[in-house]
C-alpha cells in the first residue's frame, strides 16, 4: 500500500491536469511557450504516474487492467477478472 499522502498528491495532480487541459492545448497550438511556462508544473500530464487502483503501487502496473501485477495475480486466481484463467499444460 502506498502512503495516503502519495495517493492524495496523485489525485491532486490528476485534478490539476484536467483543469488546465484545454488551456494547455490552446497555448501549445498557438505556440505560446512563454505562457505555457507560467502554468503550474503539476498541470503537465507528464507528471502523472500510473498507479494501481487498489493499492497505489507504482511499479509493475498493467495498463489494460489498471492494477499492479500483485493485485492482478490475486484477483485472477480468485476468479474476479472475467476471461482470465491460470495457464496449465
Amino acid at each position: 500500500m502506498a502512503k495516503k499522502s502519495i495517493e492524495a498528491r496523485q489525485r491532486k495532480r490528476e485534478k490539476m491536469v484536467a483543469k488546465y487541459a484545454d488551456k494547455r492545448a490552446a497555448l501549445k497550438a498557438a505556440g505560446d511557450y512563454a505562457a505555457l511556462d507560467l502554468l503550474p508544473k503539476n498541470a503537465s500530464p507528464v507528471r502523472l504516474k500510473n498507479r494501481c487502483q487498489l493499492t497505489g503501487r507504482p511499479r509493475g502496473y498493467m495498463r489494460h487492467f489498471g492494477l499492479s501485477r500483485n493485485m492482478f495475480r490475486d484477483m485472477a486466481l480468485q476468479g474476479k477478472i472475467p476471461g482470465i484463467t491460470k495457464a496449465s499444460w
